[in-house]
C-alpha cells in the first residue's frame, strides 16, 4: 500500500491520463515557427510528450482537440487556423498560416497557461521589408496585441522592428503632449505668486540684490516629468538602433527620426518613471488613444520587453498584416508610375476610390461599395490595380493551369472577376485592370530579363478597349527600378 501511494505521489494527473512528474512538459517553452501562407504538421504525441505512454494516441487526440479549441481565437489574430488529423498511425496537429506575421502565445491543455507560442515569419527576408517600410513612409508597422507575454524563445526578429513601433508611438505622444499647471520656484525681478520674504531678507537684501525676489507660482508648462520619460526611452532606442545600421539605409532614417524627437525633449533630463508613476498617468481623465500607446512604449523600454521571437526575455505578442503591407508597397510603386507618366493617382487606403453600390430597396443588399486599391487616370486611359499578397504568381510560374489545385484556381478566378468588376467603373475609352502579386527580387529580375514580367489579355467590350494585366512586384527592390517597366507598359497603352 505504501509503495502504491509513493508511486502515485510521483505522478501527476492531466486531462485523461497520468504522466511522470519529471517528464519534459509545456514549460519547456515550445515555440512553433513557420512562414506566412504555409503549413506545418506536428505529431501530437511528441508535441505533448506522450511517447512514454503504452497507448498514447487516445490521450493525444483528446489533448489535441482541447488545444485546438482553446487557441482558435489566438490563431485568428495571425490569420491562422489549426486542425487535427489522424492517418491511422499517428495523431497530428496541422497549422495553416495566412497573410499575417507576428507572434502569439498558445495555451496548454494541461496547465491552462500560455506555455506554448506561435511565431509567423515573413516569407520574404526582414532586411528587405525594412527598406520597403522606409520607402513607403512607415504606413504599416507591427501592432502589439493585448495578450499574455510569450515565454523565452530562441527565434530572432530584428531589433528595429520594435524600435520603429516605439518611435511612431512616441512621435504621436509628443504631438498631443498636454500642457499643465506646475508649481514653479524661481527668482524673478518682480513679485509673482507667493514671495519667500524670509529668503529675500536673509539672502537677496544683504547682498544688495533687491530685484532678485524668490517666488513660488503656478505656471502653464509642458509635463516635464513625462517628457523626461520620453527622453529616457528615446535615448535607449537610439543606442539600440546604432547596432542595427548593417540592415540598410532605412535604419538611418529611424535614427534621424529618433534624433528629431530628442530635439523636442532636449530641455529636460532623462528619467525612468516607475510602474506606479506610469499607472497614475494611465488614469488621467480624457486621455487619448495615442497617449495610452505612448505610455505603453515607455513601459516596454523600461521593462526591456522585446517582440515575441526577438529576444531571450519574455516577448510582446504582435502582428503585422502582410496583405496591407503589400498593398502599401504597390501603392508606392504605382505612385511613382503616375509621376513618370503624368497620371492622376487615387488610393483605396485613403478612401479615394470608393464607388458606392445603390441597392433597391436601400436596406437590402450585401456589399455597400467597391474600393479598388489603386486608381491611375489619364485623359484616354484608366489603370485600376489590385494588390494580392498570395502565392499565385509562384503557382502560375511553376505549373500549368490545368494541373493547379482546384482551390488555387477558384481563388484566382475570384481575383479576376473582382478586377473585371472594377473595369466597369472606368469612364475613359481605354481601361487596364491589373493584378499585382509579390515575388522575390531574383525572380523579378529573371522575369524582366526574359520578357515575362507581364501576362496580358484583351477583352472586347463594345467600343471600349479593356486589357487585363497579371504582373509581379518584387519585395525589397528599389521602387524606381520597379516602376520603370510598368511606366513603359503604361506609355505603350496610352499610344
Amino acid at each position: 500500500m505504501a509503495a502504491k501511494s509513493l508511486t502515485r505521489r510521483k505522478l501527476q494527473r492531466t486531462d485523461g491520463g497520468l504522466f511522470p512528474s519529471n517528464r519534459r512538459g509545456p514549460a519547456d517553452n515550445v515555440c512553433i515557427e513557420l512562414e506566412d501562407h504555409s503549413s506545418v504538421k506536428r505529431s501530437a504525441v511528441d508535441f505533448f510528450h506522450l511517447r512514454h505512454l503504452r497507448d498514447p494516441q487516445p490521450q493525444a487526440a483528446r489533448m489535441a482537440e482541447q488545444f485546438i479549441a482553446q487557441n482558435r481565437p489566438l490563431l485568428s489574430r495571425l490569420d491562422g487556423r489549426m486542425e487535427g488529423s489522424y492517418d491511422g498511425r499517428d495523431v497530428s496537429l496541422v497549422i495553416h498560416t495566412g497573410s499575417a506575421v507576428g507572434a502569439v502565445p498558445l495555451f496548454s491543455p494541461t496547465t491552462a497557461r500560455p506555455d506554448y507560442g506561435l511565431v509567423v515569419q515573413p516569407r520574404f527576408p526582414w532586411p528587405g521589408i525594412g527598406s520597403m517600410l522606409g520607402k513607403m513612409g512607415w504606413r504599416v508597422t507591427p501592432t502589439p496585441l493585448r495578450l499574455p507575454l510569450l515565454h523565452r524563445s530562441e527565434r530572432r526578429v530584428p531589433i528595429w522592428v520594435l524600435s520603429s513601433m516605439i518611435l511612431m508611438r512616441l512621435k504621436a505622444l509628443l504631438g498631443l503632449m498636454e500642457r499643465r499647471f506646475e508649481m514653479v520656484n524661481e527668482t524673478l525681478s518682480a513679485p509673482r505668486g507667493r514671495v519667500d520674504w524670509t529668503r529675500y531678507a536673509t539672502r537677496s537684501a544683504p547682498r544688495a540684490q533687491l530685484t532678485s525676489i524668490p517666488c513660488c507660482f503656478a505656471d502653464l508648462r509642458d509635463d516635464r516629468l513625462l517628457k523626461s520619460g520620453v527622453r529616457y526611452t528615446l535615448e535607449r532606442q537610439l543606442r539600440a538602433l546604432e547596432t542595427q545600421v548593417q540592415h540598410g539605409a532605412f535604419v538611418q532614417g529611424l535614427l534621424e527620426l529618433c534624433q528629431q524627437l530628442l530635439q523636442v525633449v532636449h530641455d529636460v533630463p532623462p528619467f525612468a518613471p516607475s510602474r506606479s508613476m506610469i499607472s497614475s498617468w494611465m488614469q488621467r481623465p480624457m486621455r487619448a488613444h495615442h497617449f495610452v500607446e505612448g505610455l505603453q512604449a515607455i513601459e516596454w523600454s523600461i521593462d526591456e520587453r522585446g517582440l515575441g521571437g526577438l529576444s531571450d526575455l519574455e516577448g510582446l505578442p504582435w502582428t503585422m498584416p502582410m496583405d496591407r503591407f503589400f498593398e502599401a508597397w504597390v501603392e508606392t510603386v504605382f505612385g511613382m508610375v503616375a509621376q513618370r507618366t503624368g497620371g492622376h493617382a487615387k488610393v483605396g487606403r485613403k478612401r479615394e476610390t470608393v464607388q458606392p453600390l445603390r441597392w433597391d430597396p436601400p436596406y437590402l443588399g450585401s456589399q455597400k461599395s467597391l474600393v479598388p486599391d489603386i486608381w491611375l487616370e489619364w485623359d484616354s486611359l484608366t489603370l485600376i490595380a489590385d494588390a494580392k499578397y498570395k502565392r499565385h504568381w509562384e503557382e502560375l510560374g511553376t505549373q500549368k493551369w490545368s494541373a493547379s489545385e482546384e482551390q488555387f484556381r477558384e481563388e484566382h478566378r475570384n481575383d479576376l472577376l473582382q478586377v473585371l468588376a472594377y473595369a466597369n467603373l472606368a469612364r475613359t475609352p481605354k481601361a487596364v485592370v491589373c493584378l499585382a502579386y509579390p515575388c522575390s527580387p531574383n525572380t523579378w529580375l529573371a522575369l524582366k530579363t526574359g520578357g515575362r514580367l507581364f501576362h496580358q489579355a484583351e477583352l472586347p467590350v463594345g467600343s471600349r478597349s479593356l486589357r487585363l494585366w497579371l504582373t509581379a512586384v518584387p519585395m525589397a527592390t528599389d521602387v524606381e527600378i520597379i516602376a520603370e517597366p510598368l511606366s513603359r507598359e503604361v506609355r505603350s497603352a496610352l499610344q
